[in-house]
């Protein structure tokens, strides 16, 4: 894998890092005392490279305001949910002309109210694999049960007048097994009333850029990010790798 390969070049005692064979190598000080950009070729040991744990090279990224964040665990996302659920489901915003609802109450001494809002297509509920439904009140066990179903999956909370976004360090739509995210510092996220225009199309796609662009959500990309640091006996070179 990935992390035992990075180990092995750590081991070698000499790694060729770039191609550009019609260029003679250049030593990592000449480097660092000239300007960028320019193209060298080197050869240089692997000293160190960060993180060290492959899952934590992924992060969030923002190409408006070009920030980064830490991808949330599992506790951090049940804990907002948590949180949410405080709320009790509103019934006065239950079956509107765009969605019908459903709530139960759950049987464990908590005794959580869940509703279920499921999208409407012309008036009529679409195919699981087609449908878009929101969710109030749930964990994420029961979040990830129903992301698996159905094609989108979004987390809401109830005010006093509409069905609103969680806060965004939660993701604003799940789909399968992956989890969309919006930037809160570019981000001004409108009520959940605005999906009912995608909705109104003749063939709702429920693309989570659309989603995103309906409900003013900047979405957050998912990046793979590493620090490799490269000595030559004449100095030390950090080198960073960032694709998505």
């Amino acid at each position: 894998d990935f992390q035992s390969h990075l180990q092995r070049c750590q081991q070698l005692s000499v790694t060729v890092l770039t191609d550009h064979q019609d260029l003679n190598n250049t030593g990592l000080r000449t480097i660092l005392n000239s300007t960028a950009p320019q193209q060298y070729r080197i050869r240089a040991k692997l000293r160190t490279f960060k993180p060290q744990k492959l899952h934590q090279s992924i992060k969030l990224h923002c190409s408006k305001c070009n920030s980064l964040k830490e991808v949330p665990n599992g506790d951090d996302l049940n804990l907002i949910l948590q949180e949410s659920a405080a709320t009790a489901p509103n019934p006065e915003l239950h079956n509107t002309s765009w969605y019908d609802s459903v709530m139960w109450t759950t049987q464990d001494q908590k005794q959580r109210k869940i509703a279920i809002h499921f999208v409407k297509h012309d008036e009529m509920l679409q195919e699981p694999e087609d449908t878009l439904l929101m969710i109030e009140g749930g964990t994420l066990k029961e979040v990830w049960k129903l992301s698996r179903r159905f094609k989108c999956v979004i987390p809401v909370r109830s005010t006093e007048d509409d069905l609103k976004l969680l806060d965004l360090s939660a993701p604003f739509l799940l789909q399968g097994s992956v989890k969309y995210y919006g930037c809160k510092q570019c981000s001004t996220p409108k009520t959940i009333k605005s999906l009912s225009t995608l909705a109104a199309e003749q063939r709702p796609s429920w693309e989570p850029t659309e989603i995103a662009q309906v409900l003013g959500i900047v979405p957050l990309q998912y990046v793979f990010i590493m620090k490799f640091t490269l000595v030559d006996g004449t100095g030390a070179l950090n080198a960073y790798l960032f694709d998505y």
